[in-house]
């Protein structure tokens, strides 16, 4: 049984105490805020044990196995190193950081404490991902030339996304699934990454980007905090076509021929929300002993975060730091 802890106890906090509400093997059993009336509401309200006002008092809690860090991108770096340095185990949520030199020294600082750690970015452990990969191998569609993804939704009322200081914008927010979508499909054979972005109130809103990889193949990706797109991820062959629908929880997964005629259609699973399978794998790597999570390599979270500091750079977009 792994005894299960959320730091931080805003809207993703919630739909995760309702995944692990529904899991077997996973007790709710802490959740800390920065103040102890929320985090008491908050546990009232899912079902966890014990309730802190502070992140310092929950990690002092030796019942703690792992950490669910669930606080905005700006502060991964700061409160994933306090769940280190207490000696926990750590799941984080995307992106991991705000830069690829504070993942290298959260990994470092893992690997001396002998701890796991990983990153939350839920479509990298789903069973659709493998679903993909085996439709691929199959040879279908032939051999695989390009591949378009967007991810996009109207997030006006998130304070967050609009803060450069919480690190905002469509990049690290929405724009880390489409890469990552790229990456799932092409490896690490990454050549040259172009990028444009439209920015208001001094970060990007809008990003679109262009991915070309070894062979001739290109990714060209997009996504926005400011309006809803259709979330379809198309990866293209030389003997067809596969269509997944909603890239950041696929729902369907479509064949097409040459002809353009449907040829086969796949359907993930039953899940909860689809977070189950992250916590599965952290309790599959901790029982193991192992210090990261074979559905994401830590050097693949890094080269992630080096993409994005890379577009980033390209746009003269620097994110204050939180240390």
């Amino acid at each position: 049984m792994i005894r299960f802890a959320i730091l931080g106890a805003g809207n993703i906090a919630i739909k995760m105490a309702d995944t692990i509400a529904e899991m077997k093997d996973v007790e709710a059993y802490a959740v800390a805020a920065r103040d102890l009336d929320r985090a008491q509401a908050f546990a009232d309200a899912h079902g966890f044990t014990k309730a802190y006002g502070s992140y310092e008092e929950m990690l002092a809690d030796e019942g703690v196995d792992l950490v669910y860090v669930a606080t905005p991108h700006s502060h991964h770096f700061k409160h994933a190193k306090m769940c280190l340095e207490a000696g926990k185990n750590v799941l984080c949520e995307k992106s991991f950081t705000v830069t690829a030199d504070q993942a290298r020294e959260l990994f470092a600082l893992a690997e001396e404490k002998k701890l796991l750690i990983t990153e939350a970015i839920w479509t990298r452990y789903m069973p659709s991902r493998k679903m993909i990969d085996d439709i691929i191998a199959s040879g279908v569609i032939g051999e695989v030339t390009s591949l378009s993804a967007n991810l996009s939704y109207p997030l006006f009322e998130s304070k967050r996304i609009w803060d450069p200081k919480l690190a905002g914008g469509a990049l690290l927010d929405v724009g880390v699934y489409p890469i990552n979508f790229a990456r799932m499909v092409f490896g690490d054979t990454l050549k040259e990454v172009k990028s444009t972005a439209l920015f208001k109130n001094g970060v990007d809103m809008t990003d679109s980007i262009v991915m070309n990889f070894e062979g001739d193949k290109v990714a060209t990706l997009q996504s926005s905090v400011c309006a809803a797109s259709d979330r379809v991820g198309g990866i293209f062959g030389t003997k067809g076509y596969i269509e997944v629908q909603n890239i950041n929880n696929p729902e369907k997964i479509t064949v097409y021929g040459a002809d353009y005629k449907e040829a086969a259609v796949y359907l993930p699973p039953k899940q909860i929300s689809g977070y189950e399978y992250e916590v599965e794998a952290c309790a599959r790597a901790i029982a193991k002993g192992e210090l990261e999570c074979p559905e994401m390599p830590h050097e693949e979270t890094i080269k992630v975060m080096e993409i994005m500091d890379e577009i980033r750079r390209s746009w003269g977009y620097e994110i204050p730091l939180e240390v």
